[in-house]
């Protein structure tokens, strides 16, 4: 489970990319520059990457390590295979 703190800090970093987005929209209605576009589009990629990296930090130091230091077997094994199946689509070709 997630702290107040990081709950915050990731509703923070969501709501800074639904501004980039926005202001991507505006950008493509006003016609702008491709180059100016892509670029934004990156630091928007790069936001959620960043958000990504975040909750997998905190379920790998939260749940999966709970599961290791106490879990049974079962228990361990399970949260090892959900963490496979998450690195391999977060780190898998798009």
């Amino acid at each position: 489970m997630r702290s107040d703190e990081a709950t915050r800090k990731l509703q923070t970093r969501l709501k800074r990319i639904e501004g980039q987005v926005g202001g991507l929209r505006r950008m493509l209605e006003e016609d702008a520059d491709c180059v100016d576009l892509m670029l934004q589009l990156s630091a928007v990629q790069g936001a959620l990457g960043k958000v990504g990296q975040l909750l997998l930090d905190g379920h790998m130091r939260t749940c999966v390590a709970e599961a290791v230091e106490s879990g049974s077997p079962a228990q361990r094994r399970k949260k090892l295979d959900e963490l496979m199946v998450v690195l391999s689509r977060y780190g898998g070709p798009r």
